[in-house]
């Protein structure tokens, strides 16, 4: 598909990444959005809660569904789940926000937890839905981790279920070796320690429940991302390193397999992405990944009011049809 051209324009201050990505994370005002939370008890024991959203009730359902995706150790109460899911309500659209393991606010029963690839959990939620609800269109919206895990869904299946139709995967590292590369710079530092933090006090959480796995000795090891990747993430889901990880994860080995569209917006002063997650040259081959690549926006943030993001609008009329 052709590389489709960008139409935002930052103003001020929100021409710079960093300021872009930190005011749509922390500043930004919460959007109103009515969420209804259900547990889906999963088949290996585990669960995953989901923020629903309906455009007009729970019992009289939209025929049509999306699905957000939530990014590295966020929720669906962020501000971008929350204005997204808001929009496509406004729209006409039901939502359900995935909070994925461990990130509800309640930690998960099992050692392992989510990561940047692992899509079954995504798939046995689409499964369920398709299985008790009668929506005739069901289509993903996926940011940072979570759009790394929407592209790899629909690009490691020889088939997706028929009521996916279209996709969109905003600010997404689709090379997980260089996204962690990136991420270790200085210029990363603030966002990569709150990472780290967060990850280490879900570590010694669920060092508790599983002390064979998990001890304090490792804990006091795992001051970096990649430390984290390669004493927990690694091993609880059964990588030999970070490195075998981060190389079967990345959805760029996928894209090529991708049968349905989707749209990826990344953002060029995305300070989080590396070169390979601006896949010009690969995406002018493929019949159904369209790729814009917005002058600015940083890190999922495509500030136009605090009521709509550009990136809002453009999901909506991407889902619409509208390329």
């Amino acid at each position: 598909m052709p590389i489709i051209p960008s139409t935002y324009q930052a103003k001020g201050l929100f021409k710079n990444g960093h300021f872009s990505t930190i005011y749509s994370a922390k500043l930004r005002p919460s959007p109103s959005l009515k969420q209804s939370r259900k547990r889906l008890e999963l088949s290996d024991g585990d669960f995953i809660d989901i923020d629903w959203s309906y455009n007009i009730s729970e019992e009289n359902k939209s025929n049509k569904l999306v699905i957000l995706l939530h990014g590295l150790e966020g929720n669906a109460q962020r501000s971008y789940i929350k204005g997204q899911g808001k929009l496509l309500v406004k729209n006409g659209w039901d939502v359900a926000a995935i909070n994925h393991r461990g990130c509800s606010g309640e930690d998960n029963r099992l050692y392992l937890s989510y990561n940047s690839g692992r899509t079954d959990d995504l798939s046995e939620f689409i499964n369920r839905v398709i299985d008790k609800y009668n929506y005739t269109e069901i289509n993903l919206v996926g940011y940072s981790l979570g759009g790394n895990v929407l592209l790899k869904y629909l690009g490691e299946r020889e088939t997706v279920p028929s009521q996916i139709k279209n996709s969109v995967a905003i600010s997404t590292p689709i090379h997980l070796r260089g996204a962690l590369e990136q991420l270790i710079k200085w210029e990363n530092f603030v966002y990569s320690k709150t990472f780290i933090n967060d990850l280490r006090s879900k570590y010694k959480r669920k060092m508790v429940n599983f002390p064979k796995a998990m001890n304090a000795d490792e804990l006091k090891k795992i001051g970096t991302l990649l430390d984290f990747d390669n004493l927990y993430t690694a091993k609880a889901h059964g990588f030999k390193d970070a490195y075998d990880y981060y190389e079967k994860s990345s959805s760029i080995n996928v894209l090529s397999n991708i049968k349905t569209p989707v749209l990826l917006i990344n953002a060029e002063n995305d300070s989080f992405l590396c070169h390979e997650s601006y896949p010009f040259e690969l995406v002018k081959k493929l019949e159904f990944v369209y790729l814009e690549v917005p002058r600015h926006g940083g890190h999922v943030g495509f500030y136009e009011t605090n009521g709509i993001y550009y990136s809002e609008r453009r999901v909506l009329e991407f889902l619409n049809n509208q390329i």
